[in-house]
């Protein structure tokens, strides 16, 4: 599964979303600010900027424009490392501050209907948009996901 299509089963309103839960002061703590900003291809980049981006960004996404899909996906992880370490933590994964090594293993972790469980854990706790999309970056980033992920009606 490619990154890109993570965001594209979000759907345009779904990147819009996600957008809105990009934190520019995190970008520049983490020093994903000038990635994202060549990224954009954006002059400046902040939160107008980057909601003007979306459907710019959203044919980039469409056309698999992975480079893109990492950088984006980078600026809304670290943007809500509350809820990526809630649920690194609830998964048992190993992490400092939301963040694990790269070459954790994973497998033990990951059980068959991990996402499933996430998504009824932390549903109403997190924006729903930004809930599915962080289960199916996990599940991509540790290779486990070979479809996009999308929670059972409740």
């Amino acid at each position: 599964m490619q990154l890109s299509e993570v965001f594209r089963a979000l759907g345009e309103n779904g990147l819009a979303e996600l957008l809105r839960h990009v934190s520019i002061g995190r970008l520049r703590t983490y020093q994903l600010y000038e990635n994202l900003k060549v990224r954009a291809h954006a002059r400046k980049l902040n939160t107008e900027t980057l909601r003007k981006s979306g459907p710019r960004f959203w044919s980039r996404l469409l056309e698999g424009d992975e480079e893109l899909a990492r950088d984006l996906a980078q600026g809304v992880l670290v943007s809500n490392l509350e809820m990526v370490q809630a649920v690194l933590d609830f998964l048992g994964i190993p992490n400092r501050d939301g963040f694990f090594e790269k070459d954790v293993d994973a497998g033990q972790y990951l059980t068959e209907g991990w996402q499933q469980r996430v998504w009824e854990r932390f549903h109403g706790q997190f924006p729903e948009t930004l809930l599915v999309f962080y289960i199916n970056h996990l599940g991509w980033e540790l290779g486990k996901a070979e479809e996009v992920f999308v929670p059972a009606a409740a």
